[in-house]
């Protein structure tokens, strides 16, 4: 009890845009996709996939599947092409591979591109030719990050929100390790070990799906520290590396161990 009322205490305050930072909250619908249909779409399918892979492609077993759906519903995807990229998945190995691509940028940063594709080689050729415009390398560079869990839950519109202790408690009892609100929203983010997160989502679902929908429930690469600063100049060119890897269709996401990158 004395661990919910110190974090529920945390999480009443306003931390501001720093701890959104340390990746991309919403992942690329909300931030890099373009607004063209038929690309969005494709992207949406990659993810599909991505969701589904070693899961059911059924969304009342698979938490991470049930909110990439409901996000690209949200997005007005077409339904047949939500049903295309579901019945891909399912073919397993046909659907394509996944694959992290670990990169050096402007010798501290380190950054992390998780990939779906048909075809893996064309996929690291498209990779390196972006890279090498920025003087970025390939190097390992996991010991930067630590693999977590994230579930970001927003309040369902209309309902009384009261009684988000009760929120938060459960949470932590069902794997939740960290938890804070999103800046500028009535939202909450948690954190968990990877293995605990499709407990935590079906937890909250099953419990507060009247008061509370589940945006994302996904697995993310975190930074373990703060990176050396850099320069203005190093920072804009950061921006521009990342969303041209991200304007790759093959490109899921991108991570980032600059915190104050976005």
């Amino acid at each position: 009890v004395l661990i919910c009322d110190s974090k529920w205490s945390k999480i009443k305050q306003k931390k501001g845009a720093n701890d959104a930072q340390k990746s991309v909250i919403f992942g690329k619908a909300a931030r890099y996709w373009p607004p063209d249909v038929f690309v969005f779409t494709f992207r949406v399918s990659l993810r599909l996939t991505a969701s589904t892979e070693g899961g059911s492609t059924d969304p009342l077993k698979n938490v991470q599947l049930a909110t990439v759906l409901k996000r690209a519903k949200d997005m007005n995807v077409p339904k047949e092409n939500i049903e295309k990229a579901l019945a891909k998945a399912s073919r397993g190995k046909e659907g394509g591979d996944t694959f992290v691509y670990e990169v050096l940028a402007f010798n501290h940063v380190g950054l992390i591109i998780e990939c779906a594709t048909d075809n893996s080689n064309r996929t690291i050729h498209t990779l390196r030719e972006i890279l090498n415009n920025y003087g970025a390398r390939q190097a390992p560079v996991k010991f930067m990050f630590k693999r977590v869990g994230y579930v970001v839950v927003s309040p369902v519109d209309g309902v009384d929100q009261t009684g988000q202790e009760d929120l938060v408690e459960t949470a932590l009892t069902h794997g939740a390790i960290d938890f804070d609100n999103i800046a500028d929203s009535s939202g909450h983010s948690f954190t968990s070990e990877p293995d605990a997160l499709i407990s935590l989502s079906t937890a909250i679902i099953n419990k507060f799906s009247q008061k509370w929908n589940v945006d994302v429930s996904e697995l993310r690469y975190i930074p373990l520290e703060d990176s050396p600063e850099v320069s203005e100049e190093a920072k804009n060119d950061l921006k521009a590396l990342i969303e041209e890897l991200e304007n790759n269709e093959d490109v899921l996401q991108v991570w980032t161990s600059l915190q104050d990158d976005h």
